[in-house]
């Protein structure tokens, strides 16, 4: 039997992304075009400026997919696209794309859900990864933790009530003048400081122990920031950073690790833009370790947006013949 050859496309935020996926392991092509210094001006993402800017990029982006995957759309078996959830602009371009391209090829068409592919992109660099784990997505605008029964069988126990994990790094380091993008940011500063400095609150949701929120810990650092300003106090912004960074990265564990026992799992799969942060990656493996679970995250350019995991979580699509109609639209709140 032929491989089955995706094209994925991705521009649900500021990335404008296409691949070629063979048999949703194997990554004939990945091009992504990042708009991340065209916002940073602004401390975060333009909506109409990102959209504008897919317009733009998204057919070179896709041509230069399909050259360096040494295929043409004759070669293709099926065209891929993430719907939701994001930005409704930036979702519309690349869904209007991949419909066009479907159409004219007469190829079949895929919608599919953002989150599935950031847990899809675990497949990428490890072959031996299965159903049933556990998945924790971090990004900046979502945090989920997950139970994976099957290809394409997702079971959210926990998310986020207020602020994603993402989303509260970014507003802290504008909040301690490190800028836009603060995830990396905040991981650069707090290389260099304390993370016992300052103990920050780390919030419990009293009616589900699964569930994230991280808006009172944002509170608690620009409360510290503005208390030290009227008494006229310096602050350190990489301890800060560092306790920040330490009080987000604790919660995510106990939580994954609360999980791990209680579902008995063997594998846990780390997911999402901030399994980039260094600290984070190092805590959940250790919780692994300590758990006798066998850890997995991707290399960074698979845990950022991109559409390699996009053709991944498609592939699974493709083999149950689930495909979408004419009538695919973008959903920006689309739930898992």
């Amino acid at each position: 039997m032929s491989e089955v050859k995706i094209l994925a496309i991705e521009s649900s935020c500021d990335e404008t992304a296409a691949a070629v996926v063979a048999d949703g392991r194997r990554v004939l092509s990945n091009i992504i075009y990042s708009q991340i210094d065209l916002h940073t001006i602004y401390g975060g993402v333009v909506p109409e400026i990102a959209s504008r800017k897919h317009i733009e990029k998204i057919n070179p982006v896709i041509e230069a997919a399909l050259e360096e995957s040494g295929c043409t759309l004759s070669d293709i078996d099926a065209v891929a696209v993430t719907y939701g959830p994001g930005l409704v602009g930036p979702l519309l371009v690349g869904v209007a794309e991949a419909k066009a391209i479907a159409f004219a090829a007469g190829l079949p068409l895929i919608g599919v859900h953002h989150i599935h592919g950031h847990i899809c992109a675990n497949y990428l660099e490890n072959p031996e990864l299965k159903p049933p784990f556990m998945s924790l997505v971090v990004s900046g605008g979502h945090t989920h933790l997950v139970n994976v029964s099957d290809y394409g069988t997702y079971e959210v126990l926990g998310r986020t009530r207020d602020d994603a994990a993402g989303e509260a790094f970014d507003k802290v380091a504008r909040a301690i003048g490190l800028g836009y993008p603060g995830g990396p940011k905040i991981d650069a500063a707090a290389k260099r400081g304390d993370p016992e400095a300052i103990e920050f609150p780390k919030a419990k949701v009293g009616d589900s122990e699964y569930d994230f929120s991280f808006s009172g810990l944002k509170s608690a650092v620009l409360n510290y920031l503005n208390h030290a300003e009227m008494k006229g106090e310096s602050v350190n912004p990489d301890d800060l950073a560092a306790s920040f960074q330490k009080a987000v990265v604790d919660v995510l564990c106990e939580h994954a690790q609360t999980a791990v026992r209680e579902y008995k799992v063997k594998d846990f799969a780390l997911a999402g833009g901030v399994a980039s942060n260094s600290a984070l990656r190092k805590s959940m493996k250790e919780m692994c370790e300590k758990e006798n679970v066998r850890f997995y995250c991707p290399s960074p350019v698979f845990c950022t947006d991109n559409a390699a995991m996009i053709g991944v979580a498609a592939y699974h699509e493709y083999i149950r013949g689930n495909f979408a109609n004419w009538s695919l639209n973008a959903i920006p709140n689309l739930k898992m």
